[in-house]
């Protein structure tokens, strides 16, 4: 790709340099020879001036010298040929170099010497052709060292933060890349072009850059043996949908260059970074369909106003929903957390970004009755979002079998209580698929919290008890992203469970809304389920994150490491006996689930007998049997698997077969 004269023209000295120097490395070892050949000649005539003088340098030589001297340059020529000179990178050139450079000269040097003395050539002074060999050294050695000092200089003039140079390729070329342009070159950058499907744009220069043609033309402009020397792809498409953002993705992944973005269009319109601000790929750009939109008026008109109480504020969809609560302009939000340091970084960072809304940091365990019951008597929130939880699969599943009964399940129970008890108007519990047809002590204890809510919807009548169901986050905590991000930074492998798992995603920003618009719209004793779209599988998002960050699979390996215990091959978001309704809001529907305490004397006996179990895990898990009958232990990875070897339909208006 050469850039356009318009460009070339908007660059500063050093980025056109660095231009000029990346078309011409294509053409180094031609090049290099023609160099080489050209400071052989030089050393050559620096040996007589030095031998003869100046005044006699030129005209005392023998009339033969110049067929000598083509001579002398066709040995060394084919000397450095034989010894790779050639292929030697200059930018990089050290004592090993010069090393080389010494043999080379002596072979060619001596070769020189013995062919004209043995021709009889004896106007040739001797001393040239002993001094030659060494100037020539010299000479090579200086012009080496001389063109690093150069690129280094270039280097540091032209290079980021981090002293790496970088040139992009910008796909897209629409009002984002037009405000991109300065503050990438105000951060060092060297844009070589842009990139849009649109043809009307094709041709046009835009802040000084050419628009190349089509998105899809990409190989060409930023392949590895292009002119352009291209070191990053930079995705600016911030309105455009979310199909057409993955499909500029997989054409830039496909490069095997580093790939940034911008901020999402979300991000630029509330202020929350700036169009020049490139991030790496997050979690939200690989979601493959759109985000489902909410009502935002009806959450409005359910939170602004009120107090609000968050558990588990400080999680990771505990403090997403924080961040979007706060927009809604509640009086009061109480954040409860039973980690200290968890607590102390949504508290800050929400104080510092909404100082009018009145926060209560609250250091608290949902399991103790007395203490929630005391929180909601003092702070009677009109809201609650239940969002603490154990939720690690595998941990839950060795020894903490108990913890996650007490927690998930009796937590639940308790807060439940003590938010009726104060006149709650709505409870939103936050549950998962793995509650459905539950292989693991997570997802049955998740199953359990449901009915729990659902015999509580029955007995107080004058709190809405509800529940939201929705698929793995991307980037939560313990999420495969964050793990495979930090496995793709120490070089590998990425480890995934198995080549054919698969699973239902949506983003922590989406979670989030989900559960603030079930809020709004949900009935009591309804679980809602959200329409997540067609299921994702593991290892093509781990191929995805290294292909964006600049890997192939051969540099980073992907591993299979087996099923963990309770794990399944793919998730569910209904049972096969629960039927879906549609809501006001589309891709949102309801299911209802029969509970397995459906009076107060059964779930009363339920939770005597889960407070009863105390730290046996066995007993935990032995009571979770036979509250969820759907729970299926997985006691090895085999049986795991032959829980789910084919994927489920994506929730519709029908009863999932």
């Amino acid at each position: 790709m050469t850039p356009s004269p318009e460009s070339m023209a908007a660059l500063g000295p050093w980025h056109r340099l660095d231009l000029l120097l990346a078309r011409l490395r294509r053409h180094r070892e031609p090049l290099t020879l023609l160099v080489d050949a050209l400071v052989v000649v030089l050393c050559w005539n620096a040996t007589y001036m030095f031998r003869l003088g100046f005044e006699r340098w030129f005209v005392a030589r023998a009339d033969y010298d110049t067929l000598v001297l083509a001579g002398v340059v066709a040995a060394y020529m084919a000397v450095f040929w034989l010894l790779r000179v050639p292929k030697g990178l200059w930018r990089f050139s050290g004592f090993g170099e010069v090393q080389r450079f010494a043999l080379a000269c002596l072979l060619a040097g001596g070769a020189s010497a013995v062919v004209i003395m043995a021709a009889g050539l004896v106007k040739i002074p001797r001393s040239v052709l002993a001094l030659h060999p060494v100037i020539t050294l010299m000479g090579l050695a200086l012009v080496r060292m001389s063109y690093r000092m150069l690129y280094e200089h270039l280097r540091s003039r032209i290079a980021g933060p981090s002293g790496e140079v970088r040139r992009a390729v910008v796909l897209g070329a629409g009002a984002a890349a037009r405000l991109l342009m300065a503050g990438l070159r105000a951060q060092g950058w060297v844009v070589l072009g842009l990139l849009d499907d649109d043809a009307g744009k094709h041709g046009a220069v835009i802040a000084g850059v050419p628009v190349l043609g089509p998105l899809d033309t990409l190989p060409r402009h930023a392949g590895s043996g292009s002119d352009s020397a291209a070191t990053h792809v930079v995705v600016a498409m911030p309105s455009a949908s979310r199909a057409q953002r993955r499909r500029a993705l997989d054409l830039a992944a496909a490069t095997g260059l580093p790939v940034l973005t911008v901020p999402s269009a979300d991000e630029l319109r509330t202020g929350a970074a700036r169009i020049e601000r490139l991030r790496d790929i997050e979690p939200d750009d690989l979601l493959g369909r759109e985000p489902v939109v909410l009502d935002d008026a009806g959450v409005a008109a359910t939170l602004r106003g009120r107090t609000v109480l968050v558990t588990g504020a400080g999680g990771s969809i505990g403090s997403e929903l924080c961040r979007q609560v706060v927009r809604f302009g509640p009086t009061r939000l109480v954040l409860l957390e039973l980690s200290e340091f968890n607590l102390y970084s949504i508290e800050q960072e929400l104080a510092a970004a909404f100082p009018g809304v009145a926060l209560e940091p609250l250091i608290g365990d949902v399991k103790d009755a007395a203490w929630m019951q005391a929180l909601c008597s003092r702070w009677r929130p009109a809201v609650v979002f239940h969002a603490a939880a154990y939720k690690h699969v595998p941990l839950m599943e060795g020894a903490n079998a108990a913890a996650a009964l007490a927690n998930n399940v009796l937590g639940t129970f308790r807060t439940a209580e003590a938010a009726a008890a104060a006149g709650v108007e709505r409870f939103v519990l936050i549950s998962t698929d793995k509650a459905v047809n539950p292989t693991n002590v997570m997802g049955a204890s998740k199953r359990a919290a449901e009915t729990v809510i659902t015999a509580l919807a029955a007995r107080h009548a004058g709190t809405r008890f509800m529940a939201v169901r929705f698929g793995n986050v991307l980037g939560s905590s313990g999420s495969v992203i964050p793990r495979f991000k930090e496995q793709i930074a120490r070089g590998g492998p990425v480890t995934v469970t198995h080549p054919d798992i698969i699973r239902y995603f949506m983003t922590i920003p989406e979670a989030a809304r989900l559960v603030l618009q079930a809020a709004a719209v949900g009935e009591s004793g309804q679980v809602m389920v959200l329409d997540m779209g067609e299921p994702v599988r593991i290892v093509d998002l781990a191929r995805d994150l290294i292909r964006l960050s600049g890997h192939t699979t051969d540099e980073i390996a992907i591993e299979f490491t087996g099923l963990r215990p309770g794990e399944k091959l793919y998730e569910e978001l209904l049972a096969d006996s629960e039927a879906t309704l549609p809501t006001t809001v589309q891709r949102l529907r309801v299911a209802r689930i029969a509970g397995a305490a459906d009076d107060a004397a059964a779930l009363a006996a339920w939770m005597a007998r889960a407070e009863a179990v105390g730290s046996d895990d066995a007993a935990a898990r032995a009571l979770l049997r036979q509250w969820v009958p759907e729970y299926q232990p997985a006691t090895d990875n085999s049986a795991a698997a032959a829980v789910g070897l084919l994927p489920t339909p994506a929730v519709t208006g029908r009863s999932n077969p």
